[in-house]
């Protein structure tokens, strides 16, 4: 039995859920059935569990973890007294992962439009000597057009903004022993976890996958959603935005110097100033919004620092299960 338990890694899949009670039962069977099939190819050993943390759910997710592990010491959950969002869900995973000792962890989206079978080409990438192996999605099979669109400006707007982010890798990715002991270093409030593990340094490389379509259930991530993890990624990661508002201001400046030239000659040589109250009214129009912006711009990343200031936990455990 000894040696039995000393082949292979032990591995953690840790699941963010909320809300997840119509699918959450077949992807716990699901990914069971991915740890069986590599504990009997030796890959992982039997010590290996699926780590499932209920973001504050409302419907009976959590009943089901429970179920779960009083079936089987495999099945661990974590649960939160309220929704604190999937990248805090995600983080309290892997770092209960870590304090349970795993060698690597992977993270799986609870709908299982991730490729659970990957899993196993993962762990071996971890055993070719990768500390971090990124699932990057092949293609996008929802139909819907706008929500493509809005993906794709997503990645485009954080890279171009400063963000170092993977294009097409959400949160499927496997995280080694040295990330998760450098990941809990990590203290700040805001944490962008896609743009975390690619700063990090270590060895890296990709594994390209298909998404699947949903089992059941809507996706818990919207429009607004990619806009305020966007924005906490950027503000976390990038001070481009600053510099951006700075060069506007020169440029802004320039401008309105021009202006002022101009309404000078209107009113030196056309002695008459009634023709340029468009301009004027365009012009106050103009920098009044740019001033918004900007002021908008400076107040996120006040925000964030408001909130680091502050230190308040990034999550609340009511009640684990191990």
């Amino acid at each position: 039995m000894l040696l039995e338990k000393m082949n292979g890694l032990k591995l953690a899949i840790v699941v963010p859920c909320y809300n997840e009670q119509e699918v959450l039962a077949i992807t716990i069977q699901k990914l069971l059935d991915v740890l069986k099939e590599l504990e009997q190819e030796k890959i992982i050993n039997i010590n290996s569990f699926l780590y499932l943390v209920d973001d504050g759910s409302k419907d009976s997710t959590f009943e089901i973890i429970k179920t779960y592990n009083r079936t089987t010491k495999k099945v661990k959950g974590l649960k939160f007294t309220r929704n604190f969002g999937n990248q805090n869900a995600i983080l309290a995973g892997l770092l209960g992962a870590k304090k349970l000792g795993c060698d690597c962890a992977i993270t799986i989206d609870a709908d299982l439009q991730q490729d659970e079978n990957l899993i196993k080409e993962f762990v071996l990438k971890y055993k070719e000597g990768y500390e971090i192996v990124f699932g990057v999605r092949k293609e996008y099979k929802i139909k819907n057009p706008i929500k493509r669109l809005t993906s794709a400006l997503f990645y485009k707007t954080m890279s171009i903004l400063g963000a170092n982010v993977i294009p097409n890798h959400s949160e499927y990715r496997l995280v080694g022993k040295k990330a998760l002991e450098t990941l809990s270093n990590f203290k700040e409030y805001g944490l962008f976890l896609r743009s975390v593990f690619t700063e990090m340094g270590y060895k890296t490389t990709i594994l390209p996958y298909n998404t699947k379509a949903r089992m059941a259930g809507k996706t818990k991530f919207n429009f607004a959603s990619l806009c305020t993890l966007a924005i906490n990624g950027i503000t976390s990661f990038s001070v481009v935005p600053l510099r951006l508002v700075a060069i506007l201001g020169i440029i802004l400046t320039l401008v309105s110097f021009g202006v002022g030239l101009e309404v000078i000659w209107e009113k030196l040589y056309l002695k008459n100033t009634i023709p340029g109250w468009t301009t004027l009214v365009v012009c106050v129009c103009f920098f009044s919004g740019i001033q918004i912006f900007c002021l908008g711009i400076i107040s996120e990343y006040l925000g964030q620092i408001f909130r680091e200031v502050k230190s308040r936990p990034r999550y609340i455990e009511e009640m684990e299960l191990i």
